[in-house]
């Protein structure tokens, strides 16, 4: 079973409940964020807490608690999972309002989920991704907003896909959950603009100084397209493959030399 922190309570994650006048339902007013833990441990907490802070700050929004205190809760809440891991979901709301508007305080939820791991074949054989024309419009706030990737599902899933790479001008920017990362001629390369900053992304640059020349800079499609290699990292990803996008194979349709690498390096860091 796994449980939640909502407001001061802790409960079943399946007995938890929100009115119907908060500001997150009726005006998609509220943000997110998401991470899990290794042996025991939230990974790179104070740089989720920084980004989600910096999303409440952006939006408007206080935080009800303190970092120590939601600290805390996210270690109570893995110790009632009864799991080695878990995934942890903030979500932070407007809160409830009588005229749809305005709002005393936020609601704030700490959920415990089961972490859904990508399965060893995926990690070989990477995924299939499509493009669409759109860009986030608060790229670098993790709200709720996911309308895009939502109503767009049937259509990639249809298309044998997992997921959808936002391209906006020619430029690509980011996966609807993930960032990016191409190999061209034995150097990293990871789009600059328009993007959340993902953590993953942020410590994996870091563990490859001195290894690889990285550039952080726009990327074309057609670039992006003639890649030797690409992966996507996140939260849940880590660092995997992407061997597929539309009909366009990238390089032998399996993961590449340099994704299984960093993929390897990265695990390293988590033992």
């Amino acid at each position: 079973m796994y449980y939640c922190w909502l407001n001061g309570e802790i409960m079943p994650a399946s007995e938890a409940r929100l009115g119907i006048t908060d500001l997150g339902l009726l005006r998609g007013y509220g943000i997110f964020d998401y991470f899990r833990t290794y042996n025991g441990i939230p990974f790179q907490w104070d740089s989720y807490w920084r980004r989600f802070e910096n999303s409440a700050h952006k939006m408007g929004i206080d935080i009800p608690i303190s970092k120590k205190e939601s600290y805390e809760h996210v270690l109570t809440l893995l110790q009632k999972s009864e799991q080695e891991d878990i995934a942890i979901r903030f979500v932070l709301t407007g809160g409830y309002s009588a005229d749809a508007l305005n709002s005393a305080a936020a609601n704030f939820i700490i959920i415990a989920e089961e972490i859904h791991p990508v399965s060893d074949s995926e990690y070989i054989n990477g995924i299939k991704i499509i493009t669409a024309q759109y860009v986030r419009d608060v790229p670098d706030i993790k709200t709720l907003d996911y309308k895009y990737l939502l109503s767009h599902r049937p259509e990639i899933l249809a298309r044998g896909a997992s997921d959808v790479l936002f391209v906006k001008d020619g430029i690509i920017s980011e996966m609807s959950r993930s960032n990016v990362f191409m190999v061209k001629d034995g150097k990293l390369i990871t789009p600059e603009h328009n993007i959340l900053h993902g953590i993953t992304r942020k410590t994996l640059l870091e563990l490859v100084k001195g290894m690889y020349e990285v550039e952080i800079r726009d990327i074309t499609l057609e670039q992006f397209l003639s890649a030797d290699e690409l992966f996507t990292t996140s939260s849940t990803k880590k660092v995997l493959g992407i061997t597929a996008i539309d009909d366009v194979k990238i390089g032998d349709g399996k993961s590449g030399k340099v994704t299984l690498e960093l993929l390897s390096l990265f695990n390293k860091t988590l033992q």
